[in-house]
């Protein structure tokens, strides 16, 4: 019987004939069998908290995906342990498609993007919907954000990898730019500064 491994749960038997007839799967079995995929979060735990969003996939009875943009204050995704991730979910749209399919299909796979440091995580899992008002996940909650509360939504993690950096592009968000700017705006004062000490406006022509 052959060796079952973590990377097997995107890896179909299907996936890995087409890898065998594009000549990829031998690759892919030397990965797995000197470093397969993880399913506990240690390593990725400060990237996970550095996150102020990520794109959530998920599947209906009748196979059509969908995927949903999450955002919110850095960290709104949180680690509940090693092997599974948590966020409140509150009132939006209304249009509950996700929560809808995960009563069909609790199947969930979540993309994480951090342009800067241009890195991206995959996580694979099963997504439980628990009711607002469970004691245990009430640290998923911000009173801050401003919406009502409908729900928590807990993800048991199956599995995780990290992508290679090509064709990500370097995006920055303006909090991120803030320093920069700031540092620059500082210099033109200064030059300005100077400028303004060596020549008088009124020797300027």
């Amino acid at each position: 019987m052959a060796k079952k491994f973590i990377s097997d749960i995107a890896f179909s038997e299907s996936v890995k004939k087409q890898q065998e007839k594009m000549g990829s799967r031998a690759i892919y079995q030397k990965m797995a069998e000197k470093r397969d995929w993880q399913q506990k979060l240690t390593m990725i735990m400060p990237f996970i908290r550095d996150r102020d969003s990520f794109y959530m996939a998920s599947v209906n009875a009748d196979g059509q995906p969908y995927i949903q943009h999450r955002g919110g204050p850095k960290g709104f995704l949180k680690i509940i342990d090693d092997h599974h991730l948590g966020f409140a979910d509150y009132s939006g749209n209304r249009q509950y498609i996700s929560v809808g399919n995960f009563d069909d299909n609790n199947k969930v796979h979540l993309f994480l993007m951090d342009y800067p440091n241009r890195t991206r995580i995959k996580i694979w899992g099963e997504a439980m919907v628990i009711d607002k008002n469970d004691p245990e996940l009430q640290f998923l909650y911000d009173e801050k954000y401003g919406s009502q509360l409908e729900r928590f939504i807990k993800i048991k993690v199956t599995a995780w990898d990290a992508n290679c950096p090509q064709h990500i592009q370097q995006r920055y968000t303006l909090e991120e730019m803030k320093p920069h700017i700031n540092t620059l705006n500082q210099k033109i004062q200064d030059l300005e500064k100077k400028v303004e000490d060596c020549c008088p406006k009124e020797n300027q022509l």
